[in-house]
């Protein structure tokens, strides 16, 4: 079984996706994170166009399990960088929907993705993913809900590292995310037509995964090469 998942930030992707890999026995993977790191790579060492996609290309982005935490590990310059923490600071945030519109990184990360895609048994969320990197997945979601609630969640999720920054902020660096993410001309974000869309605005977690699950299970009534 292979399952992509899509959405804007903010929408539920990751937490999802970890709850269904746990479900479904299937290897979750981030690769929103893997923009994150690129981006990370790109504040860390001071380089951009050229210079980055070589060293993104020369970089093995790479997924550990550590108990509940998956974490991220960057293998360049013959070390070894965990950077689980450092890909979600603000920092990142705003450098991330610029390094992810640049044509020739998401050509190296999507080459990179459907490599791990191949493993067959994925879950994969991020914003390309059932149109780009697995358009032939055995199951399609599209995860949305409004940006009032996205950026409610994303302000909860950082308020406690970083204390001095506002939901006014939050919600800015979403909306302009979203629009860069919509508006690229390389792999914009939008929902494959063969995905089903679940608005998780006012849902919980629970009730988001028990639906996904109805999608799932469908499927499997109907037969439709899922193991």
């Amino acid at each position: 079984m292979r399952i992509a998942i899509d959405g804007p930030g903010g929408s539920g992707k990751s937490t999802i996706s970890k709850i269904l890999a746990k479900k479904l026995g299937l290897i979750y993977i981030d690769t929103g994170a893997m923009y994150r790191a690129c981006a990370y790579i790109s504040l860390k060492f001071h380089v951009h166009g050229d210079a980055l996609e070589e060293l993104v290309r020369n970089t093995e982005i790479d997924f550990l399990q550590n108990d509940d935490t998956q974490r991220v590990i960057l293998l360049l310059k013959k070390s070894e960088y965990d950077v689980t923490e450092a890909v979600r600071t603000p920092e990142v945030s705003a450098k991330v929907s610029e390094v992810a519109a640049d044509k020739k990184i998401r050509e190296i990360l999507t080459k990179k993705q459907k490599k791990l895609a191949s493993r067959k048994n994925v879950i994969m969320d991020g914003r390309d993913i059932g149109t780009e990197v697995i358009p032939d997945a055995e199951v399609k979601i599209f995860l949305n809900a409004s940006v009032d609630e996205r950026s409610r969640r994303r302000y909860a999720e950082l308020k406690e590292k970083y204390p001095e920054i506002s939901f006014d902020e939050v919600k800015d660096d979403l909306v302009k995310r979203d629009e860069t993410d919509t508006k690229r001309q390389t792999a914009p974000l939008l929902k494959a037509e063969d995905a089903v869309e679940v608005d998780t605005t006012g849902l919980t977690v629970d009730e988001v995964v028990q639906e996904i699950m109805k999608i799932v299970n469908k499927k499997r009534e109907a037969g439709e090469s899922i193991q």
